[in-house]
């Protein structure tokens, strides 16, 4: 009889609860924004590098690190990254202003970026090719699991234990989760050589960086001069520049080893997949930046109640990922992932269109259960339809490619949305501001209208129970016409969000419309094809 140390299906649970971890980070963030705003004193720019120092290292080394599992063998490489995830947990727990977060977040990504694409050569050596189909369904589910659950896992510790504590929860799991690892996971060793394209990654790095850096502080520079001749526009450039160089460099590299090799985008599917994947990480960041702030700063509710809220549509997808799985061998997968991309943008769609200031928290249950289900019969078709015609010696480079670009997706959407929601924010508490300042006497209406209109370059502070901005009252202010002016500033806030939340939160269903408008292109699959799929989920 086996024993669990050497069983392939142990391994495997060590494997998805890394996996588990660190996708959970990528979104269980989000809920706590506005407790972090509130326990640093950060504003809604730092925030978005918080979120963004995660993601950027994470989608950017994944190729990197999938290589250095390559030379030294994917089980070193997967407890090295549970140790360097662990350890900046830690750190991010016990950061005292903005800029010590987003460095410790910073080191998180790159934990994860390390350990995460260690799990598919693993499994490809651990189960054998009949066996593989259902292994992978079970990483993708648990994958989609760990992305959609962080607002409601986030919401309960948050509530209970404070913003920390979605950081410390780390380590004790990542130290049960590094033991296990050498007790169960087989050292398996690479049977030939890699080299590492250091000049990619620099170059791949330095231009993503360049183009995120420039959304997201845009609108704090008025898209103008950052510092002394440099401004916003040049530093972008200069990073679409840079990505440039990186594919001219890349296919000057294809016959030796990019990376990012071209061959896998010969495949008409794997690469309209890429596209889907790609808007389904900038459609989860692009909703749930917004609405999480929204529920908890504009609504009231506590992180708890915000993510017991957005539950619904984690349990709905559940509920059709199964059937999803059934019939994704019976039937073409475009199938159910076009319906699936569909329902996702129309349950969106109403969530859209009911969030008004003072709504009700069970007001948004049709569109969340709505976006649930066709969620649900997304991520086991994209997959399938993605790898279907694969040779199987490119499923890890498959696995890297496709799992970057969906994080690139993530990255863009809280640089994007986040620049948008920003911009749309200052205009609103502006016009908001100018219309309700009638409501005060005269002396205090151009305070008043100058406090929000500063906004945008002072830092918006968005957090529970604040007003968009740092409003400074004049001394001498009666007492009842502070409080006057602070139950007007509420309510300019709470509505002005909503104005910008609406269009920003519509950018995410649009790219959502036109991945299923792609998915039409995917291929069907000709009658003697084998519907055995080359595993994809890094």
């Amino acid at each position: 009889m086996t024993s669990v140390r050497h069983h392939p299906m142990a391994a495997l649970g060590v494997l998805v609860l890394g996996l588990f971890m660190t996708l959970l980070d990528l979104t269980i963030v989000n809920v706590a924004i506005p407790s972090i705003l509130d326990g640093l004193h950060a504003s809604l720019d730092q925030v978005l590098w918080v979120l963004n120092a995660y993601s950027l290292l994470y989608a950017v080394l994944l190729i990197t690190s999938a290589r250095l599992g390559d030379i030294y063998g994917p089980r070193k490489l997967f407890a090295i990254g549970v140790v360097i995830f662990t350890t900046a947990s830690a750190f991010s727990g016990l950061a005292q202003d903005p800029t010590q977060l987003i460095l410790s977040r910073a080191l998180q990504g790159l934990g994860a970026a390390v350990l995460a694409p260690q799990g598919l050569p693993l499994m490809m050596s651990l189960f054998p090719v009949e066996k593989r189909g259902g292994v992978f369904a079970i990483y993708g589910v648990i994958a989609g699991l760990a992305v959609i659950a962080g607002p409601t896992v986030g919401g309960f510790l948050v509530t209970h234990f404070g913003w920390r504590s979605i950081f410390t929860v780390n380590i004790p799991i990542g130290v049960i989760t590094f033991a296990l690892a050498l007790l169960l996971i087989p050292d398996l060793r690479p049977g030939r050589r890699h080299r590492l394209d250091i000049p990619g990654v620099v170059l791949a790095t330095a231009g993503l960086l360049g183009v995120i850096y420039g959304l997201i502080e845009g609108q704090r520079y008025d898209w103008g001069i950052v510092t002394g001749f440099v401004t916003i526009p040049e530093i972008i450039g200069a990073g679409i520049v840079l990505l440039g160089v990186f594919l001219y460099h890349q296919a000057r590299r294809q016959h030796g080893e990019p990376l990012l090799p071209f061959q896998v985008f010969n495949d008409r599917n794997f690469t309209l997949m890429t596209l889907v994947m790609a808007a389904m990480g900038f459609a989860i960041l692009g909703i749930y930046l917004p609405l999480t702030i929204y529920m908890q700063s504009v609504l009231g509710l506590s992180a708890i109640d915000a993510g017991l809220t957005l539950a619904i549509q984690p349990v709905a997808m559940f509920f059709s990922s199964g059937i999803a799985s059934g019939l994704v061998q019976k039937v073409n997968g475009k199938y159910l992932l076009i319906p699936g991309l569909l329902a996702l943008a129309a349950g969106t769609g109403y969530i859209d269109w009911v969030a008004q200031a003072d709504s009700g928290r069970w007001d948004f249950t049709p569109g969340l259960i709505v976006s649930g289900l066709g969620m649900g019969c997304i991520w086991t078709p994209v997959f399938t339809i993605a790898t279907r015609d694969l040779p199987a010696h490119l499923g890890g480079v498959a696995s890297g490619v496709i799992n970057t670009i969906q994080e690139l997706g993530g990255v863009f959407a809280s640089a994007v949305v986040g620049a948008f929601l920003q911009n749309r924010l200052a205009l609103a508490l502006h016009d908001r501001a100018v219309a309700a300042s009638g409501q005060l006497p005269a002396q205090y209406q151009q305070p008043f209208v100058g406090g929000f209109s500063n906004a945008a370059h002072t830092g918006f502070e968005v957090g529970a129970g604040q007003n968009g901005t740092a409003l400074q009252l004049p001394p001498g202010v009666p007492g009842d016409v502070a409080a006057q002016i602070g139950q007007i500033a509420h309510a300019v806030f709470t509505h002005a969000f909503v104005d910008a939340m609406r269009p920003a939160m519509a950018l995410a269903l649009v790219i959502v419309f036109i991945a299923a408008l792609v998915s039409l292109r995917a291929r069907q699959p000709r009658a003697n094809e084998s519907r055995e799929a080359v595993p994809a989920v890094a």
